[in-house]
């Protein structure tokens, strides 16, 4: 618990970039492609993990990372991100800020039963067109489906 806390207390300075990292986490389940949303712990949408950097990660390492702590999955992540989106993270005691999320596409090897945000966060395996038709963001939807594009053109 030390070691969690700290890592996020070294993630306060970076936060002031409004630069986000998230995994997109995906497998291919009796031939079809699928990803994973969780929900948000506030507003319980739709989305990808994310969070913001951790001082000394390289930024594929923090949507891993992510992944595990808010979805419980980790695998194998590309060091290249698929795209990005831009959305307004909204505070409780703070204004809102506008935040780019760098998107990294994780291919899922493990899920585990339970995890350290279970409680906090549903997830759901579904097809790319129905996460796309299930997140708020207009550029998350459009990233999504361009990965599978890319995906299945491979």
């Amino acid at each position: 618990m030390k070691a969690h806390v700290a890592t996020r207390e070294a993630t306060a300075v970076k936060r002031r970039s409004g630069v986000q990292y998230a995994a997109l986490p995906y497998r291919v389940s009796g031939g079809i492609l699928e990803v994973l949303l969780i929900t948000s712990r506030r507003t319980r949408r739709w989305i990808v993990p994310k969070g913001w950097p951790v001082e000394g990660l390289p930024p594929p390492q923090c949507a891993a990372m992510e992944a595990l702590e808010e979805a419980g999955v980790s695998g194998d992540v590309d060091r290249i991100p698929v795209g990005h989106y831009r959305y307004l993270k909204h505070h409780k005691a703070r204004p809102s800020e506008p935040c780019k999320v760098e998107v990294y596409a994780l291919k899922v090897r493990q899920q585990r039963k339970s995890w350290s945000e279970d409680e906090e966060r549903e997830r759901r395996w579904c097809t790319p067109a129905e996460a796309a038709a299930a997140v708020a963001e207009p550029l998350l939807r459009l990233l999504i489906l361009e990965f599978e594009a890319r995906f299945l053109a491979k």
